[in-house]
């Protein structure tokens, strides 16, 4: 979804699942939260998402505005990723998140089905 349909949805919750849908978003946001991470490193903590998959997601990140790209002009080319202002007001949403899991892996990973 483009960054202009994102600003017409009637819903503001909408206009949030919107640009963080898909599978690895928060996730790649998540790390972005402890600072600038190179493409192989998110990649590697990512196990198990594939090269284009990673760069479609940073992609609409970036479109969206939650994360910027700065490639240096080196060989090989380097390439790393952070949060934009705006990504950076997501960092208590997923401080919170985190919590929650941690909280409910307790609760719920002791109890019988």
């Amino acid at each position: 979804m483009a960054k202009s349909e994102n600003l017409t949805a009637e819903c503001p919750m909408d206009i949030a699942i919107n640009i963080l849908s898909g599978k690895w978003k928060i996730a790649i946001l998540w790390h972005l939260t402890k600072g600038i991470v190179r493409f192989n490193e998110l990649e590697r903590l990512l196990r198990n998402i594939t090269h284009k998959t990673l760069t479609l997601q940073l992609r609409e990140l970036e479109k969206d505005g939650m994360i910027y790209r700065k490639v240096y002009a080196e060989v090989p080319p380097r390439v790393e990723y952070g949060l934009t202002k705006l990504g950076e007001s997501m960092k208590p949403i997923l401080t919170s998140m985190c919590e929650w899991g941690k909280t409910y892996q307790k609760t719920y990973s002791s109890k019988p089905d």
